[in-house]
């Protein structure tokens, strides 16, 4: 499997709605969510057009319009949208199960390289059609809250209520490598937990 950068683009941009939905505000604008995730603006509109016609986005008219989700958070699993705008998972042809395609092997059923890639696309599809947009949402908030980093869409507080002393807002880093220890499950593993220690 190979996520395209539309396959990227369109994950980033319903994980920002999810973010902004969390957040109270259930109408973003197609140039705040492209600005947002540092995304061309065109290219962001031609994936939400295929988003809407696929039912997972709808547009709100209006002078506060935009878009918003259009199904639940954990009603939208993370495989359906990936092969939504990429196709299949399997990383060749022949170990599709959705697309399959023939390959050029003399003995396809007796080929060790498809087997392999069967089992690749078999583990790529238990992840993806695990988690949900919800899950893939709450995960960024915890790692956010986590490091001290301010979600975005968060409301300003009036000024009569605000304190004297800005809050301490730590910029994202600059990430320079994929630590193996800092994945999805790391932190969707510890939040589980200790939810389920809660008394």
């Amino acid at each position: 499997m190979h996520l395209s950068k539309k396959g990227e683009y369109a994950l980033r941009t319903l994980i920002r709605l999810g973010l902004a939905l969390r957040s109270g505000r259930h109408v973003i604008s197609v140039s705040e969510l492209a600005n947002g995730e540092h995304l061309p603006f065109k290219f962001i509109e031609n994936i939400l057009q295929e988003l809407r016609q696929a039912g997972y986005v709808e547009s709100k008219r209006g002078k506060n319009g935009g878009l918003r989700l259009a199904k639940p958070m954990k009603e939208i699993t993370i495989g359906e949208l990936v092969r939504l705008i990429d196709g299949r998972l399997a990383p060749i042809g022949c170990a599709s199960e959705t697309d399959y395609e023939k390959c050029t092997c003399p003995d396809e059923l007796h080929c060790g390289l498809r087997m392999l890639m069967i089992d690749v696309r078999n583990a790529i599809a238990h992840i993806l059609d695990r988690y949900t947009l919800e899950d893939v949402v709450n995960v960024t908030l915890q790692k956010m809250e986590r490091n001290g980093v301010k979600p975005p869409f968060q409301p300003v507080a009036p000024k009569a209520a605000q304190s004297r002393t800005p809050a301490r807002v730590i910029k994202p880093r600059r990430v320079e490598h994929a630590d193996p220890l800092d994945g999805f499950f790391a932190i969707f593993d510890k939040a589980k937990s200790s939810i389920s220690r809660r008394p």
